[in-house]
């Protein structure tokens, strides 16, 4: 339902009040609050969401002009208009320069007050789009910052500021979900570089057949389905920066070709027999242990040491366990905000699950555990079964499939079978807050054999409404 827009009018007359409140609710439609003086006036301000007040100068007390001054101090983006029977021209000229939207005279001609509401009202609509639009700004600023209090992430954010500031390649090191294409982000971000492109190129999600002409480019005819030319990605950070993100995982034609352009900062596109020079830089990452790909034949001993000219080894979340708190508190407004859910926050009960959990999946096990627990959340607070309730999904393939190797095929198979089953009956009966009829429905299942899922995997209905 779409809330009313507030309005408050302070005057010391009663019968004013009265005769404001009926004409403006009659005109408007809007909620009315009234009060007869600045004592009564301000805890609505502190309680309430007042979008416009309609405020008389001359008052017992704290007269109107000294009131302004104090709302505006409280709120300066809420509208206030003047009202007195009593106006001057530099009495109107004061009201203006401390932020009043208008300023009107005694007795209140009725149609030039609620032409002059309608506009305030459409005024305080656009305020508030820009607020919106102005937190959605500041939460995509936050987000591209690396988060952390503790010892090992200052000294990381030190090396990154201190690397930021040359041109030199960098590789970065650390488990999946540590956070490397964000320290990547973050060079870029602090370095001379940060006008320019930042190209992100996840070397496992492009097929060997096309990583190279991906990366570098080819010219038309180059091969059959080359019908005119492409520029390759690593053109396309011309004056930037591009983060090569598992390049453990590149074949070896392609290290090859990588490392001549590392040592030369110039390559050869596809079909072309002119090299072309570039301006970028590279950061390249990996979660495995390229020394052991070396040894194994897998990897280039030299593009190794030409990609390593400096190293940051960004820490998994076990050794980072005091900023648990801090990223849990990020990533809960974060999704408040995208989700339009009011919460206030963890309880204490949640924060210590937090902090004594096992993280196999960093920070974006965290991160994805606490978004599904904010668009699931039924209460005002997080609690401790809100996000046992979601931990137990598995956010990366790799993780579940680490712990499926381990048991035959059969008892893998049964693992995975009961995970999804058990995930989509949760997520079935939120979705019809534990009516297993509308489920079943949902489902294309008869009632009577959703049941028997249900009770099969010790879910009940209760748990959801």
């Amino acid at each position: 339902m779409t809330q009313k827009d507030k309005i408050l009018i302070i005057d010391d007359k009663p019968d004013m009040l009265t005769f404001l409140e009926r004409l403006i609710s009659k005109e408007l439609g809007v909620d009315i609050l009234t009060a007869q003086n600045s004592s009564e006036a301000l805890p609505y301000l502190k309680d309430n969401d007042i979008d416009i007040i309609l405020l008389d100068v001359r008052m017992p007390g704290k007269d109107g002009i000294s009131l302004l001054k104090e709302i505006k101090s409280l709120d300066s983006d809420i509208i206030v208009i003047m009202l007195t029977g009593y106006g001057t021209v530099d009495m109107a000229v004061e009201a203006l320069k401390l932020g009043a939207y208008d300023f009107l005279t005694k007795p209140v001609n009725n149609e030039r007050l609620i032409h002059t509401l309608r506009r305030a009202l459409q005024f305080r609509k656009v305020l508030k789009e820009k607020q919106r639009l102005e937190e959605e700004i500041r939460t995509q600023v936050v987000r591209k910052e690396l988060i952390g209090e503790s010892p090992v992430m200052k000294e990381v954010l030190e090396t990154l500021r201190a690397v930021a500031e040359t041109d030199e390649t960098v590789l970065i090191l650390g488990e999946t979900g540590t956070g490397k294409e964000l320290a990547a982000r973050t060079i870029h971000r602090l370095s001379r570089r940060a006008d320019g492109p930042f190209i992100t190129v996840n070397c496992p999600a492009i097929p060997e057949s096309i990583l190279e002409s991906e990366l570098f480019g080819y010219r038309k005819g180059a091969f059959t389905s080359a019908t005119s030319d492409k520029k390759g990605l690593i053109e396309t950070a011309d004056h930037g920066t591009i983060f090569l993100d598992e390049i453990g995982d590149i074949p070896h034609s392609v290290q090859t070709k990588l490392l001549r352009f590392l040592q030369d900062k110039e390559f050869k596109p596809l079909g072309d027999t002119e090299n072309i020079k570039v301006d970028v830089r590279v950061i390249a990452s990996t979660n495995q242990d390229l020394e052991k790909k070396i040894q194994e034949g897998h990897f280039r001993e030299d593009l190794y040491y030409r990609l390593n000219v400096i190293t940051i080894r960004m820490p998994s979340l076990k050794e980072r366990s005091e900023d648990i708190p801090l990223l849990a508190e990020h990533f809960l407004r974060e999704y408040a905000l995208k989700y339009g859910k009011e919460i206030e926050g963890f309880s204490d009960e949640a924060i210590v699950y937090l902090t004594t959990r096992q993280w196999k999946g960093n920070v974006r096990e965290l991160q994805n555990v606490i978004k599904r627990a904010v668009i699931f959340a039924r209460n005002n607070k997080i609690g401790r079964r809100d996000l046992e309730d979601f931990s137990h999904i598995e956010p990366c393939p790799d993780i579940l499939m680490d712990s499926l190797l381990n048991l035959d095929y059969r008892s893998a198979k049964s693992k995975v079978l009961e995970h999804f089953t058990v995930n989509y009956l949760r997520h079935l009966l939120e979705s019809t807050k534990g009516n297993v009829t509308h489920a079943a429905r949902k489902a294309g299942m008869e009632r009577q054999a959703l049941q028997q899922l249900m009770k099969r995997y010790r879910i009940t209905s209760s748990e959801f409404r």
